[in-house]
């Protein structure tokens, strides 16, 4: 008779045979045993989604975690709606622009389009729900395919959206109406369909991002076809970033327009920058005295377990992390030298920063140096392949318990560019730090770090400015992590300003080596 352990391998073998390259799976109750299903559910590797539905799950999240369902979202609404309504779908217009834009954020509520569908709210897990409307769609052979979804192309999305799309996601609307080329891939649809309000609303959003010669056309195409199409800009306001019409990739224009829009923000909340300090040695000696809580609490925020005996073993340098350390402390011996030794490489960089060395080229020169020391320790452990030193992921990248999905590979490479180009043109130290840090893990370009560099990255730039190193407690996690989350999902950046500008003014009074726990890691 088999064990239970048995019985379970056999049941995670089943599930194996389920789940595509990212480690997802979607399962229907029909395609799997109810004694396969009843054993996953029991030991947490499968979680109901709508009755008769199943997601894999990993087993070590806290019960309640959101994070696998937002990792199996739009591929469960790929399978799901693929199941209901065979190639009869899309997603609303609106949603459409969003994807199109290159914004995948899980909403509340999806709205999906079919002329099967049956006006039906679907409640999900985690406060979130479809909603099926029998509605009008494009035809099959102009419904677009992305990553399993079946969209409203660009220009159809653009012409089908309601007004308030354009002043709701401003951000994403201006994205997609740079990924326009010419006038003629909407004035085609405009014409046919004698939408002459919609043609001045276009017209009015295209004149908004700089092009003028779309709007100038749409304009005077309408009208030489006796249509009374007067231009109307649906936008609030006017952004001053300058976009890319020639990218290929929306992501660049995203942050671009981030940037502008969230600067201003931070400019009004921030304390002024001290300046550059005179004394270059005085100032690196005081981030040195503020190594220990920092490396504390930054390695304590990513879940490691670290002691002040941890910091001071591995920070002495006498040891082999082959032989020196049990397996079970391993991991945080490692994750904490190498924090050292990012630390140290983070140093060099600032002095060449006080130097006056422009901060924006130096932090793209030496970004990948933190990196690389950040993880060499636990490559030279055996914990990590060589390979994984090698720079920017290759695959995609969740976020626990987020909601946003960070760019593909090939979407990253096109932003990081953007971003070290956004962080040289700034004038502002504060805007520096605090969007420089927030984009940064908005793109999440590493598989793992992206937390620690991204506060690396922060206080580089807070340096640049001569403002103190400044240290994120662990205390103060869940207030960070919420700040950084609302920012990613809602771009409202206001809650993750005001939190460091009052840490920043604070220095790093109320955290001292004191606060890190001596005993032994359990």
């Amino acid at each position: 008779m088999a064990t239970p352990s048995e019985k379970l391998a056999e049941s995670l073998e089943v599930l194996k045979s389920f789940q595509d390259e990212n480690g997802i799976a979607v399962i229907k109750s029909r395609e799997i045993s109810r004694t396969h299903k009843d054993r996953l559910v029991s030991k947490g590797f499968l979680i109901e989604v709508i009755k008769g539905w199943y997601i894999s799950v990993r087993p070590d999240l806290v019960q309640g975690n959101s994070t696998s369902w937002y990792t199996s979202f739009w591929h469960f609404v790929s399978v799901y709606f693929n199941e209901r309504f065979g190639d009869e779908w899309c997603l609303s217009p609106e949603q459409s622009l969003l994807i199109h834009s290159g914004n995948y954020t899980v909403p509340k509520q999806l709205l999906v389009r079919s002329p099967k569908a049956g006006n039906n709210k679907i409640n999900l897990i985690h406060d979130t729900s479809f909603f099926d409307l029998r509605s009008s769609m494009p035809t099959k052979d102009e419904i677009e395919e992305k990553d399993g979804l079946l969209l409203f192309p660009l220009a159809s999305a653009l012409i089908a959206s309601s007004p308030g799309f354009f002043s709701q996601y401003p951000n994403d609307a201006r994205t997609a109406l740079a990924m326009v080329k010419d006038s003629s891939e909407v004035l085609a649809l405009l014409l046919n369909g004698g939408h002459s309000v919609i043609a001045g609303r276009l017209a009015g959003s295209f004149r908004n991002i700089g092009r003028d010669r779309i709007a100038a056309e749409i304009i005077s195409v309408m009208r030489s076809a006796d249509y009374d199409a007067r231009e109307l800009d649906p936008f609030s306001d006017k952004s001053s970033a300058v976009l890319n019409v020639h990218s290929g990739s929306p992501s660049a224009n995203r942050i671009k327009l981030m940037w502008h829009q969230m600067r201003p923000y931070v400019i009004k909340r921030f304390p002024a920058p001290p300046g550059i300090p005179g004394n270059t040695d005085k100032y690196l000696e005081k981030v040195d005295d503020v190594y220990k809580s920092d490396a504390y609490h930054s390695l304590s925020i990513e879940g490691y377990q670290i002691t002040s005996g941890l910091i001071e073993k591995v920070h002495s340098g006498k040891w082999d992390p082959k032989n020196n350390m049990e397996d079970t402390h391993k991991i945080d011996a490692m994750a904490a030298r190498g924090y050292w030794q990012a630390f140290q490489s983070v140093k060099v960089s600032i002095k060449e920063i006080l130097k006056g060395n422009d901060s924006g080229n130096i932090a793209e020169c030496d970004h990948g140096k933190w990196y690389r020391e950040l993880f060499s320790p636990s490559v030279s452990a055996g914990i990590l392949k060589p390979s994984d030193l090698a720079g920017y992921r290759n695959g995609p990248v969740f976020i626990n318990g987020s909601k946003h999905t960070p760019p593909s590979p090939e979407a990253l490479r096109d932003a990081m560019p953007v971003l070290f180009e956004l962080l040289r043109e700034e004038q502002e130290s504060s805007v520096r730090a605090v969007l420089g840090h927030f984009i940064f893990v908005y793109l999440h370009p590493y598989m793992d770090g992206n937390g620690r560099i991204g506060r690396f990255l922060m206080n580089v730039m807070l340096a640049s400015g001569g403002y103190p190193w400044t240290v994120i407690s662990m205390d103060h996690r869940d207030r960070y992590m919420d700040a950084l989350e609302k920012a990613s999902v809602e771009l409202e950046i206001s809650e993750f300003a005001d939190f460091l500008a009052i840490i920043v003014q604070e220095g790093t009074e109320g955290i001292s080596v004191a606060d890190i726990p001596d005993e032994t890691v359990k």
